[in-house]
């Protein structure tokens, strides 16, 4: 059975709601757009699903013109025009800090401020990835993978810039793991649910259930990802993304069935190289490496 991409998600504005693509370009820092814009509170400590969950009603969208228009229940949408262009050094950087790295910031304004302060209940402000930030995925794990796994990626790029994402510039998840995932929560008496509660940017199919735990990467026409680190789950996976309501399940059932000492493992973060106007559609094979 080939191994195919059955679907591709991108989340404009981190820990908010995702889109979904048929075809997506791929760059070093993920899906174009991906976790491009973050939300931060007073102190300018950025905002997740984890404190408030709202954020999971705040839905993006994008034109083609780079307009980010952002709509929630009950709230009139708003839109954030696409930034002038203008040297880099003339934008005000603003200093953010995602868990334990610094990066850099531009502020959207008083008018989307406003809005999602009303929404979330809490003094929040929108800011956009700076043209000067240069965030790089941990460079300890993409050393480890490049030492181990070498000779299956010669010449594969050690730094890898990226935006407001938790780590890493990809997470590739498989279909058949939340199958058996939604097999174990039916057998507990739990309602399944959808791949959307992992907030996947790559789903695949064609594998075995947890297969992933063994690959040392995928290949996808010119583009190699490589799989640096299994992903430990936090309590977002237990928000319905459609009420922003929070449960117990998924979390129970993984914590009786994937637990490591790395935590509670679904799916696989990813770098990639060879990225250069890359792009992925829906229905592509790719070419899953295993490592045993």
């Amino acid at each position: 059975m080939p191994v195919t991409i059955t679907s591709l998600h991108s989340y404009p504005v981190k820990s908010c709601a995702g889109l979904t693509h048929r075809n997506a370009a791929i760059t070093a820092a993920g899906l174009e757009r991906d976790r491009h814009w973050v939300i931060v509170d007073q102190y300018g400590i950025f905002m997740t699903q984890r404190t408030y969950p709202r954020m999971a009603l705040v839905r993006p969208a994008l034109d083609a013109g780079g307009n980010l228009t952002l709509s929630a229940p009950g709230m009139p949408a708003v839109t954030v025009p696409a930034p002038l262009r203008a040297p880099s050094d003339a934008i005000q950087a603003v200093p953010v800090r995602i868990w334990s790295a610094d990066t850099l910031g531009a502020d959207e304004g008083d008018d989307v401020a406003h809005w999602l302060g009303e929404f979330l209940g809490t003094p929040s402000r929108l800011l956009r990835e700076h043209p000067r930030a240069r965030r790089v995925a941990s460079p300890e794990h993409v050393n480890t993978w490049i030492d181990k796994h070498g000779d299956w990626a010669d010449g594969f790029a050690q730094e890898h810039v990226f935006g407001f994402a938790d780590g890493f510039p990809f997470l590739v998840t498989n279909q058949a793991s939340l199958d058996e995932l939604n097999r174990q929560l039916q057998a507990r008496g739990a309602d399944p649910i959808a791949m959307n509660r992992f907030r996947p940017n790559i789903v695949i199919d064609g594998l075995e259930p947890y297969d992933e735990d063994y690959l040392t990467g995928m290949r996808a026409g010119t583009l190699t990802f490589a799989f640096v680190k299994a992903c430990a789950r936090c309590p977002i996976p237990n928000i319905n993304p459609e009420t922003a309501a929070v449960g117990q399940e998924p979390g129970l059932t993984l914590a009786a069935n994937r637990m490591f000492p790395e935590g509670m493992l679904f799916g696989v973060n990813a770098v990639v190289d060879g990225a250069a106007q890359a792009v992925l559609q829906v229905g592509d094979e790719i070419e899953p490496e295993f490592y045993f």
